[in-house]
């Protein structure tokens, strides 16, 4: 799954230190989110976009693989 945090996150001007702290994850969270290694749970995923006051769909992108 793709996402658009690091994009949005830089636009705001937030570290990904002080975004771990609001959502209760470790920086290495973050970053691996960022980079694609690892997709967030459904909880995790509505906190980001509940503190971004975007929607999920908005941050993450999903693609089923075409046949």
């Amino acid at each position: 799954m793709n996402n658009r945090l690091e994009e949005i996150r830089k636009l705001r001007g937030i570290k990904q230190e002080e975004l771990a702290t609001a959502l209760e994850v470790t920086r290495q969270t973050i970053g691996s989110l960022e980079n694609g290694r690892y997709n967030p749970s459904i909880l995790l995923a509505f906190k980001i976009a509940r503190y971004f006051g975007m929607s999920i769909e908005e941050i993450f992108i999903y693609e089923e693989d075409q046949i």
